[in-house]
């Protein structure tokens, strides 16, 4: 018995080593009609991060830059240095030829780099989350993936897990989105958050009947592209006596511009009216909540420009710039919320191997209150990463 149990698992190493080196050149065949594949990549991130205001608590702003978590009005610590490979990331792609000559495809996605399960105490082990599960079919993409209102052309080549984070909007939910040449249009999941009366801790309220709405159009050319995008939602809050609905909206406008095959400029601008959760990692709310139990949408505008260079065919640099204002009305968020946050960054990287890559990047980044107190960090990060 021990013998057959040997001989299975030997044979069940040797069957997923010949679908590994299969799936690493061009995947593997399930059937006749689908082909699957699978790759990501493996990435060490540290973190030398020093703080004006006090330490970041142990968690995701640690891990990578979230504007709304640089202290401010603190007392000055030491400097703190981590290290993770958290952003590490799996996927499998399926394409199936379909009876009718049409093709659908699949992809799963996932990583650990925002879960709270984990500690680094011993294992250092940490849950995966969903990054994307969809599906594309005869132009429809169904799933959670980026949402339609988001230009990932447009993010720089960066060491921190955004990079612009302050101007960009950068969220994944589930949708259902149709696209038609450089036209899309999508129904997203809704969620509202927002700021008490006075300020206090975030209400993130699930009270949403609407799905919030996206159109968007790509310009592609070969010296680059553009995208135009609008969102249209509602923002909602039950809770005993409170019951009230209003509107928000956001526009974006964002593009890449080829300086020369290596080169490029890549930007956004992004402003609405209750933008709160698309833009900059929810550094500000949708609304608040004012004295008389009703919503009012907060204002926001976000914006970044990136560089990217290449000194040779090893080497290379970006260098960008991100911000956001927030019109908080403070009569009825206080004067502790989020006025403004800035960071200028730069990096170089160097690609050992085709798949090889190894980097450095320095983060200065401000954060200001309504109050006009101010906190910075500075940040300086060593990355090594390995696709495959």
């Amino acid at each position: 018995m021990q013998q057959v149990k040997t001989g299975l698992t030997k044979l069940s190493v040797l069957v997923l080593a010949v679908l590994f080196s299969q799936s690493a050149s061009a995947g593997f065949k399930m059937g006749d009609n689908t082909e699957i594949g699978f790759g990501g990549y493996v990435k060490l991130d540290a973190m030398w991060t020093d703080t004006s205001d006090g330490q970041i608590a142990t968690g995701i702003g640690r891990d990578f830059y979230v504007p709304s978590l640089t202290p401010v009005g603190g007392v000055s610590e030491s400097a703190t240095w981590d290290m993770h490979a958290r952003q590490s990331r799996f996927f499998f792609t399926s394409d199936t030829m379909l009876e009718n000559g049409k093709k659908i495809t699949g992809r799963f996605e996932f990583d650990m780099m925002a879960t709270t399960i984990g500690d680094q105490r011993v294992s250092n082990g940490f849950a995966p989350e969903i990054r994307h599960a969809f599906v594309t079919y005869d132009g429809w993409t169904l799933g959670q993936t980026w949402t339609t209102f988001m230009d990932v052309n447009a993010l720089p080549d960066s060491l921190d897990f955004v990079g612009t984070t302050d101007g960009t909007i950068f969220v994944r939910q589930a949708q259902v989105r149709y696209t038609s040449g450089g036209f899309q249009v999508s129904l997203e999941n809704p969620e509202t958050t927002v700021t008490p009366f006075n300020g206090g801790t975030r209400i993130v309220t699930d009270d949403n009947s609407l799905p919030d709405v996206v159109a968007r159009y790509n310009h592609t050319a070969d010296w680059g592209g553009l995208t135009v995008s609008g969102l249209v939602r509602q923002l909602s809050y039950q809770n005993g006596a409170i019951d009230d609905s209003t509107n928000g909206y956001g526009l974006s406008f964002s593009g890449k511009y080829n300086i020369s095959k290596t080169d490029d400029l890549r930007f956004v601008v992004n402003y609405g009216k209750g933008l709160g959760r698309y833009l900059s990692l929810n550094t500000s709310n949708d609304a608040v909540l004012t004295n008389s139990n009703e919503l009012e949408a907060i204002k926001s505008v976000g914006y970044s420009l990136a560089y990217k260079h290449a000194w040779n065919d090893k080497m290379r640099s970006s260098i960008f710039y991100s911000a956001q204002t927030i019109d908080n009305p403070v009569a009825y968020t206080g004067l502790a919320q989020t006025e403004s946050t800035a960071s200028l960054s730069a990096n170089l990287i160097y690609q050992v191997a085709s798949k090889l890559s190894v980097g450095a990047e320095f983060r200065h980044a401000t954060r200001t209150l309504e109050s006009d107190l101010e906190g910075d960090l500075n940040r300086l990060q060593f990355s090594a990463k390995y696709d495959f």
